[in-house]
Parts: C-alpha cells; sequence; structure tokens
C-alpha cells in the first residue's frame, strides 16, 4: 500500500499534463498542431509517475506501479530519457534522479555494474558517459571507466577473428549489439580522455563489425556471427542499424573521414527503406514485438536524429530522413499514445490496450524526446 501512494501524486501529474494537451489540441476543428515541447513534457513525466521505483530508485518493469521488477539493460535508456528531458529543458526536476538511480541500480544489480551481458553493460556505460557529460560528476566517468574495462576484456580473437562477445561465458558469439556499442563508448572516452589506444579501440571494434556484419551493398546490419561456425544470422533490427550509424558517426566527427559518414547514411537508409524494417502502410518503423523488442525503435531513433542535424549530410538524404522522422512521431504521438494515461506500447500506430511494459514506453518516451530536440536545434 505504500507503494501505491507514492506513485498517486506522480501518476496524478502525468495525467495533468496529458489532459493540457488534449484540451489543447485534440477537441479543436481540424488537424491539431503539435508542441513537441508539451508532448517531450509529458511523455518523460509519465515514464517517471508510471515506472519509477521511489522507495528502490530504478525503473520497474511493468507500469502499474506494482510491478516490482527489474531489468538490467532498460534502466540505461529510461534514464537518458530523463537526460534528454534535462538537456531539453534544463529542469533540475530531472535531475535529481540521477544520483538515486545511480546508487539504485547497483544494489539492484547486486551491488556491482557487472553484468553476463557485454552489450548490457554497454547500455549502462553510455548513459553513464551522459550523466557525466552534463553533471561533469567524476563518479559518473569513473564508473563508466570501470565498465570500459570489463568490456575490453570481452574482446576475443579466438572467434570470427576478433568483435566484443555477446555473453562473457559464451565468446563465440559476436553480434552487432555488442560491438556498436562498445565502438560508440570507446569514441565517446576518447574525446575525453585523448587516450590514443581508445580511440584505436574505437576504429578496431567498427572494422570488425563492418567486415563481418555489415552488408555494404545494402546498407543492412546483420544480427550475429556464430564464431564457431561462422554462420551469420542474416537478420536485421533497429537498434543494431541505429548503433552502427551512431559509431559511424562518432567516428566522422573524430577523423572527419567521409568514409564514416556515407556508411552511416547508408545504414540508416536501409533502416527506413526496407519492407522488413518498415510497416510500409504508414511508413514508420514496424513493431518489434514486447520484452527487448520494444526498445529497438527508439535506439534506433536516437542515433538517427544525431545523423540528420549533422552539417555535413547531404540535402537529399537530410530531407528523406527528416521527413521520416517526422511522420514517425506525428504517428505516435496521434495514434500510438493511449492519451487517457499517456502510455506507449510496441506499435507507433496504435495505442496499447491494457499495461505496458518499460521498454515500449521508454521507445515511445526516446522518440518524442527526440523530435522535441530536434525542433529545438533547428529554430
Amino acid at each position: 500500500m505504500k507503494k501505491l501512494l507514492l506513485y498517486i501524486p506522480l501518476l496524478t501529474l502525468a495525467l495533468q499534463a496529458c489532459g493540457g494537451i488534449e484540451d489543447k489540441y485534440m477537441y479543436g476543428k481540424g488537424l491539431y498542431t503539435i508542441d513537441w515541447n508539451a508532448a517531450a513534457d509529458s511523455s518523460s513525466t509519465s515514464l517517471i509517475a508510471r515506472f519509477w521505483n521511489a522507495d528502490e530508485h530504478f525503473f520497474n518493469y511493468g507500469n502499474d506501479g506494482l510491478v516490482i521488477d527489474f531489468q538490467y539493460w532498460p534502466q540505461a535508456h529510461a534514464m537518458d530519457v530523463l537526460i534528454d528531458a534535462y538537456i531539453r529543458t534544463n529542469d533540475a526536476k530531472y535531475k535529481t534522479y540521477f544520483d538515486a538511480w545511480y546508487a539504485g541500480i547497483k544494489v539492484k544489480n547486486g551491488n556491482s555494474y557487472w553484468n553476463n551481458y557485454y552489450d548490457d553493460m554497454e547500455w549502462i556505460n553510455l548513459t553513464m558517459l551522459r550523466l557525466y557529460d552534463v553533471t561533469k560528476e567524476q563518479k559518473y566517468l569513473d564508473t563508466s571507466k570501470e565498465l570500459w574495462g570489463y568490456i575490453k576484456a570481452g574482446w576475443d580473437e579466438t572467434y570470427a577473428g576478433g568483435g566484443v562477445s555477446w555473453v562473457h561465458d559464451k565468446p563465440w558469439s559476436k553480434n552487432a549489439c555488442s560491438n556498436g556499442p562498445a565502438s560508440i563508448i570507446a569514441s565517446r572516452i576518447y574525446a575525453i580522455t585523448k587516450d590514443d589506444s581508445d580511440k584505436a579501440m574505437a576504429i578496431k571494434i567498427y572494422d570488425w563489425e563492418k567486415e563481418n556484419l555489415f552488408n555494404p551493398a545494402s546498407g543492412a546490419i546483420y544480427d550475429n556471427i556464430n564464431g564457431q561456425t561462422g554462420a551469420i544470422g542474416q537478420f536485421s533490427l533497429s537498434y543494431n542499424q541505429g548503433t552502427f550509424v551512431g559509431a559511424a558517426y562518432e567516428l566522422y566527427k573524430m577523423t572527419g573521414d567521409v568514409t564514416y559518414l556515407n556508411d552511416a547514411r547508408k545504414a540508416a537508409n536501409f533502416c527506413i527503406s526496407n519492407s522488413g524494417m518498415i510497416d510500409i502502410g504508414n511508413n514508420v518503423l514496424r513493431d518489434e514485438g514486447n520484452g527487448d523488442g520494444g526498445l529497438f525503435k527508439g535506439i534506433f531513433m536516437r542515433y538517427f536524429v544525431q545523423l540528420i542535424l549533422d552539417k555535413d549530410l547531404d540535402p537529399i538524404y537530410k530531407t528523406k530522413f527528416t521527413t521520416f522522422l517526422n511522420n514517425n512521431a506525428e504517428t505516435l504521438w496521434r495514434k500510438g499514445v493511449r492519451k487517457q494515461d499517456l502510455l506507449f506500447g510496441t506499435s507507433w500506430t496504435s495505442a496499447p490496450a491494457g499495461t505496458t511494459q518499460l521498454t515500449s514506453h521508454t521507445s515511445g518516451c526516446t522518440l518524442i524526446e527526440a523530435k522535441a530536440y530536434y525542433e529545438k536545434m533547428i529554430k
């Protein structure tokens, strides 16, 4: 009962925020104009209201406030939404969650940031770097370096000639989800420390992924390679496309080599153009299911928007990519959110009917924050 009482004020706040948007936009004549800043405020507030565990300081996996379930990797992306909101608004209310989350997830994860899955540690590491970027508090950078030490140990050349393994005790499994983020981390740590070994690692990891999991003809990023058999999982997921885009873009910023920018553009274009990646009827990223899959689309959008905003992106692609971003955001906000309690589900074309998961809701919040940030940056 104590848990329920803790959620009531925040839930009321979210519903009030959502109600304001309903009154302003939904009941006017014709198609309403979306205030993306207000939409992002409401979305990010709903994430706190419906998922934040106020006692133990992490994000619950279910939205009813009673499901005390802990999943490690989505914690990073939920916190990223609050960092997005803080960057967009400079509102200190979002910052109040940073330290609590930092301590809470460590306790819940067995009093350690280590995890058997290298990609899980990578997501948390990326969030630690963002926290350091916005606060300059040393503890976040120290934790990032600790995690980076674990991740570098996951590089293995016994199988598939290299690559960061997906799982600590399965070194033969080399996945896009454990290599794209690792290259991004190396680039971002190098930007802080200027340690040439990190720069070299960023390039080495990227080169391995490009050689083994990137289709240069189409821009597809394949999911994995089995280092024991050489078999490649030739299916593509939006988040793998997104982190390859992010890794290529970080290296472009670091080196100025246009090859990286072209790689990022090609991988992004595949994701928004291929019939296996999108809902063709609505021209939005397809529903990739619940559970982990619920988060994939939002991760792609995070890195996609960074690419769109780069001044060197070819104008033809900038127009195409911006159109796709706008259509996804508009579709999600008009069709994919349950407005009475502001919840996002697995599909961006229809509102969830019942409860939803942290992964799916965070993905929707990530897109709305990305769109609001985009609007802010182009003004």
